[in-house]
């Protein structure tokens, strides 16, 4: 291993390790409030859209799984992100607020 390899080995440790807290929690809790959404607003019966919703939310969170560890820059990861999740997070709230089916 070269000394340039071991100069910049902390810095991609911690660039793994913050994509793999962004993959794996914050992409749970993500996949979550879409797949709330989802179960919500599809157009069917509420059992059949928790069933479809939740069936989605496996290929969902493989998506963003791979865009995590697919994206150039770690920061633009978090903040897509973090953006996602106060937006989506938000409109879910709304939509419960409003009421509606459950």
């Amino acid at each position: 291993m070269g000394a340039a390899k071991v100069a910049t080995l902390p810095g991609y440790r911690l660039a793994v390790a913050s994509r793999v807290l962004a993959a794996i929690p914050l992409n749970y809790g993500l996949t979550a409030i879409i797949t709330g959404l989802l179960a919500r607003h599809l157009p069917m019966a509420a059992a059949e859209a928790s069933i479809a919703a939740t069936l989605a939310s496996f290929a969902i969170f493989a998506l963003i799984a791979m865009t995590i560890f697919h994206a150039r820059s770690t920061i633009r990861v978090w903040v897509w992100m973090t953006g996602a999740t106060a937006v989506l997070g938000g409109a879910l709230a709304m939509s419960i607020a409003i009421g509606g089916r459950l």
